[in-house]
């Protein structure tokens, strides 16, 4: 009997966490999104009332709501598929190479998506500055006749230079996870490939990108996850400026709840996010149920 109870001992500091951190969080914010709580609710819970589906009907008017709708789905359409493209590219070279120069090529590749986010702003505001003397994109193609542009200030532009952003640093995370499942492809493979023949080309399509099937499965999926969840650069880098061209849901969210304070609104817009995710990636697990 004892030792029927004891996985149950192992798990259960980890579905206390998820409890804790997870699926309360969830709960409680679906109770305020009914309710028009803000700080003075905090403090007095007498003054927090309900409001029923209230909050849902006003943001779902919401020009803003909408615009910041179009721009993470505008984040997710272009940045999913070039983060994933870019990873596996990568991984496939750096595996390619057996050298101390391409274990060093990983740590690069890596870097910032360990990179503290202000410091990688300041950097991408230097690059991305829109004068030429001192943005050194705008200097590079000036140099062919071409600038200046206002990378981060252009609203037909800026939300462009987010997704370049981002995808530079989102990559790192990724390879590392197409470079493990590489070494799982057994080599004699490949052996029997070249003997048969296939190019280097042909091996990588009819040998590596099926073995890799399970694993650009999980990353497009976290990827879709994290980018539905877009946040920090706009936030950092443009403010969800210039006139919201650049405002994801998530900066959405944050600011009606923490600039705002309009705790039951904001509730209400993580809701709809949340949901939009859990669809997102039910519809990516059954298309992958169905590729199998």
């Amino acid at each position: 009997m004892k030792s029927k109870k004891a996985p149950y001992f192992f798990i259960a500091p980890a579905i206390g966490l998820l409890l804790t951190f997870s699926i309360f969080p969830i709960i409680l914010a679906l109770v305020i999104s009914f309710t028009d709580m803000s700080l003075a609710g905090l403090a007095d819970y007498s003054r927090i009332n309900f409001t029923g589906l209230q909050n849902y009907q006003n943001i779902l008017q919401d020009s803003v709501f909408m615009k910041s709708i179009t721009n993470t789905l505008f984040y997710v359409v272009f940045g999913v598929p070039l983060v994933i493209l870019f990873s596996l590219t990568i991984a496939i070279l750096i595996n390619m190479g057996r050298s101390r120069y391409f274990s060093f090529m990983r740590v690069v590749f890596y870097s910032p998506s360990i990179t503290n986010i202000v410091a990688v702003a300041i950097v991408w505001a230097f690059l991305f500055n829109p004068s030429q003397s001192i943005g050194l994109i705008n200097r590079v193609i000036g140099m062919v006749g071409i600038g200046p542009i206002g990378w981060l200030t252009d609203t037909s532009v800026s939300k462009i230079s987010l997704v370049i952003l981002a995808v530079w640093r989102s990559i790192g995370i990724n390879m590392l996870i197409f470079s493990a499942a590489l070494q799982n492809i057994p080599r004699t493979m490949y052996e029997a490939a070249e003997l048969d023949g296939a190019t280097k080309w042909e091996q990588i399509r009819f040998i590596t990108v099926p073995q890799l099937k399970f694993s650009t499965s999980f990353v497009t999926i976290t990827t879709i996850i994290g980018w539905l969840q877009f946040f920090e650069e706009p936030f950092v880098m443009t403010e969800g400026g210039p006139l919201n061209s650049t405002t994801s849901v998530a900066l959405f969210i944050y600011r009606n709840g923490f600039q705002n304070n309009q705790f039951g609104y904001a509730a209400a817009g993580s809701l709809l996010l949340f949901v939009v995710i859990i669809c997102a990636t039910l519809v990516q697990l059954r298309l992958q149920r169905r590729a199998d």
